[in-house]
């Protein structure tokens, strides 16, 4: 359950957004491909939360039982998080709370299965069945997977990521995705394909991100931003400490 990998991953999809990468977007009517693609950083930079959609369709990735391949998340600066996460290779899916170090997960019973070997992982998913592991950040296991609720990180990586030499960008024609008027920025580098879709609207804010080609076809969807993560957390009778987990596993 490697979270900060999805996160390096739905950054890697926005990282048509560095400097390098609008060093050489073509201008067009209106806004540039460029300013468009700034404002849109700085908007995606400056968000105190987001909602974010993340599914990787790449090759090898999808037999993967380790690896999320969808993640809808709203998280936010703070670590503060809900969703869910899918994982490949029918590795099951799991609920994800955070709030502070405070986490709770409820994964499903192929999640069990795929991550505790042999009939232990059967029994584990039958006793927890329906309940929230909780614990802290302290705890490897839920640390490993709420790294994913880490906004900052995330904008981080945008930030401070780079593209390996003159990628442009060039304006597509308005179009509408969910219902949103976008303006699609494309850019083609290294036999890989992005667009990145723009509202056409101020203030200017990425909503979806798409990278594909070789192995790699991951989108990425922004919405909510600035809104709140929701506050309610699982009640304790919904919920097992995980040092019961960790004794099950010991005993058995």
């Amino acid at each position: 359950m490697h979270g900060r990998a999805l996160v390096c991953t739905a950054a890697s999809v926005a990282l048509a957004l560095t400097p390098a990468a609008l060093a050489a977007a073509d201008d067009g009517g209106g806004l540039s491909a460029r300013q468009l693609a700034q404002q849109a950083k700085k908007n995606l930079l400056d968000a105190t939360s987001v909602h974010l959609k993340l599914t990787d369709r790449g090759a090898g990735v999808a037999h993967g039982k380790t690896q999320p391949t969808f993640m809808d998340l709203s998280l936010d600066r703070d670590g503060n998080c809900v969703g869910t996460l899918r994982m490949g290779g029918h590795g099951g899916s799991v609920e994800l709370v955070k709030r502070g170090e405070q986490v709770w997960m409820k994964p499903d019973t192929a999640f069990w299965k795929a991550q505790v070997p042999g009939p232990q992982g059967a029994a584990v998913a039958q006793l927890f069945k329906g309940r929230y592991i909780h614990g802290t950040t302290k705890d490897a296991m839920l640390k490993g997977l709420s790294d994913t609720c880490d906004l900052s990180a995330f904008q981080r990586q945008v930030d401070t990521g780079s593209s390996s030499g003159g990628k442009s960008l060039t304006k597509g024609a308005e179009t509408t995705v969910d219902g949103t008027k976008v303006i699609p920025l494309k850019g083609t580098e290294g036999g890989q394909r992005s667009v990145l879709y723009v509202t056409s609207g101020a203030p200017h804010r990425l909503v979806e991100a798409t990278l594909k080609g070789g192995r790699t076809d991951t989108t990425l969807a922004f919405s909510d931003y600035d809104k709140p993560v929701p506050s309610a957390t699982p009640s304790p009778d919904q919920s097992v400490d995980i040092g019961k987990l960790q004794q099950r596993l010991q005993n058995t």
